[in-house]
């Protein structure tokens, strides 16, 4: 697989409701300026006590949200998280990569550290050589260093994401 890493970058220092806002301004932002991005954003379930705040995937392009929450928490689990929704998540984007500008992936985590979960809208962006922005999970930070050694990592801001995509050579 070809990568120019320059054109994937994390956003780190943040927690992950932050960085899902920041994405979705982001979004916006390009949307009005012409772009065409593809991605899914993470929305929180808003539930006290859980070890997983995640609750949908909500697709940029469609707005179709896909569930990756676990009302029951299955018998020896920790983690509420739905992977069969989120892979659901993950083939619904893989439909708009090829003709978007930009790709936007909620977080790289536990269910992509295992291959799984939105890890094909991962390879299938880096392929197509598309920008991608993401998040990533401090645990799974090694994976997401095989993954991606070189990758930009961008502070919490609006104008730093802004600011990596204008840097980057849209031809």
């Amino acid at each position: 697989m070809s990568r120019d890493n320059a054109r994937i970058a994390r956003v780190e220092g943040v927690d992950s409701a932050r960085v899902q806002g920041l994405f979705a301004q982001a979004v916006d932002r390009w949307r009005d300026a012409g772009e065409r991005v593809a991605g899914v954003i993470e929305e929180t379930h808003g539930l006290a006590g859980r070890t997983c705040n995640a609750g949908v995937l909500r697709d940029v392009t469609s707005g179709e949200r896909y569930s990756i929450f676990l009302e029951i928490l299955p018998p020896g689990k920790a983690c509420h998280i739905d992977a069969t929704g989120a892979a659901s998540a993950g083939a619904a984007v893989l439909s708009n990569i090829a003709t978007c500008d930009l790709v936007v992936l909620s977080k790289f985590g536990k269910l992509e550290a295992g291959h799984a979960g939105l890890i094909g809208a991962f390879e299938a962006a880096v392929s197509l050589n598309k920008p991608l922005l993401t998040t990533v999970s401090e645990k799974h930070r090694a994976a997401w260093d095989a993954f991606a050694p070189q990758a930009n990592v961008l502070p919490p801001s609006i104008d730093a994401i802004l600011s990596w995509w204008r840097g980057l050579d849209q031809t």
